[in-house]
C-alpha cells in the first residue's frame, strides 16, 4: 500500500513538473523561444515621441509607451520562469520600426503607432494605449486653422506615419495644391514648422500637444479644431505568433483591470515631465477609458466613437 501511494506522488509530482516546464519554455516557438534562449528581449524606441518614447539629456528611453512596454517584458519575463532577462532598448524611426518588427530585430515596438488595417497587414498590435485623432497645427499669428486653409502652402510630417499618406490623400482629393515635406523624425518635423520651412504640420494631436508644450514658445501654436481621422495607438507586436501575443496582451490587460493605468497615464499625462518639467495636463478620454474597461486591439476606428471634440 505504501509503495502504492507512493507511485501515485512520484506520477503527480512527475505531471507538475511537465506541467511547469511547458509554461517555462519547453516546445517554445517564436519570439519565446528566442527570448528564452538569449536572455534578452528587444524593445524599439523613439528619440522624440514625447510623451511615448523619449531620449532624456542622460541617454537614457523613457516614456508612457516604454513603461507600458516594460510590464509586458516582465509578464514575458515570468512566463518563461527567467530569473533575469536583459531589456535592450534599440532607436527606430517611424519608417524602420515595421520592417525591424518583422524581421525580428525588435520584439516589441515602445511608441505611438497608429494600429489601422493597413499595418496588420505585416505586423499585428497589442491592446490600444491611447485613442487620438489627427489634426494640423499652425502658428497663431497665422490664418490657417483648418486644412483647407493650406490650399497651395507647405505642411511638414514625419516620415513613415499615417498622418503622412493621409494628408496626401486629402491633398488630391480636395485639389489643395499642398506641398508636403517629410521629416525623418518628430522633432526635425516641428523644428521645419517652427523655423517657418513649413506653414503647418500634421501629425497626431497629442504628439503636436507635447511638441508645442516642451518648445521654446508654447503659446505660439494651435491646433485645428477639425480631426482628419481617428487614431488608435498600440504596442506594435510580430505577426503570426499567437504565444507571445497572448502574453504580451494579457500583461497589457492586466494593467488596465488592476487600476494600474490610472498612475501610470497620471505619471505621464497629468504631472511634470522631464525634460522640462512640463504637465501636459491631458486627462484621460472618455474614449481610452471605454478601452480600458474592455481592451481591444482592432485597427477599425470607428470603434472607437472618437467625436473629434
Amino acid at each position: 500500500m505504501k509503495q502504492l501511494k507512493r507511485g501515485k506522488l512520484a506520477l503527480a509530482t512527475l505531471l507538475l513538473g511537465v506541467l511547469v516546464g511547458s509554461a517555462h519554455g519547453q516546445d517554445l516557438t517564436g519570439r519565446l523561444k528566442k527570448i528564452k534562449e538569449t536572455g534578452v528581449i528587444t524593445l524599439g524606441v523613439r528619440d522624440s515621441s514625447i510623451p511615448f518614447s523619449y531620449l532624456t539629456e542622460n541617454q537614457t528611453y523613457i516614456g508612457y509607451a516604454v513603461d507600458l512596454c516594460l510590464k509586458a517584458a516582465t509578464a514575458v519575463q515570468r512566463e518563461l520562469g527567467l530569473s533575469k532577462l536583459d531589456i535592450k532598448m534599440l532607436p527606430v524611426t517611424a519608417v524602420t520600426r515595421i520592417p525591424l518588427i518583422a524581421n525580428g530585430t525588435i520584439d516589441l515596438n515602445c511608441d505611438s503607432a497608429t494600429n489601422n488595417e493597413e499595418r496588420q497587414k505585416t505586423v499585428t498590435f497589442a491592446p490600444t494605449i491611447f485613442v487620438t485623432s489627427s489634426r494640423i497645427m499652425a502658428k497663431k499669428s497665422s490664418s490657417y486653422r483648418k486644412l483647407d486653409d493650406l490650399k497651395g502652402k507647405v505642411v511638414v510630417a514625419s516620415s513613415g506615419t499615417s498622418n503622412i499618406k493621409q494628408l496626401a490623400t486629402l491633398n488630391g482629393e480636395r485639389k489643395l495644391g499642398i506641398t508636403i515635406l517629410t521629416a525623418r523624425d518628430h522633432a526635425e518635423a516641428f523644428l521645419m514648422f517652427e523655423t517657418d520651412r513649413a506653414q503647418a504640420i500634421i501629425n497626431d494631436d497629442i504628439i503636436l500637444a507635447s511638441l508645442a508644450a516642451t518648445s521654446k514658445s508654447p503659446g505660439d501654436y494651435v491646433l485645428s479644431s477639425e480631426a482628419l481621422s481617428v487614431e488608435p495607438l498600440g504596442i506594435i507586436e510580430p505577426l503570426n505568433d499567437p504565444a507571445f501575443k497572448k502574453v504580451v496582451d494579457a500583461a497589457i490587460s492586466d494593467v488596465y483591470r488592476s487600476g494600474e493605468i490610472n498612475r501610470i497615464y497620471a505619471k505621464w499625462f497629468q504631472a511634470p515631465i522631464p525634460p522640462k518639467g512640463v504637465n501636459l495636463n491631458i486627462p484621460m478620454s472618455a474614449e481610452f477609458k471605454a478601452v480600458v474597461a474592455k481592451p481591444t486591439d482592432s485597427p477599425i476606428a470607428a470603434e472607437y466613437a472618437l467625436t473629434g471634440k
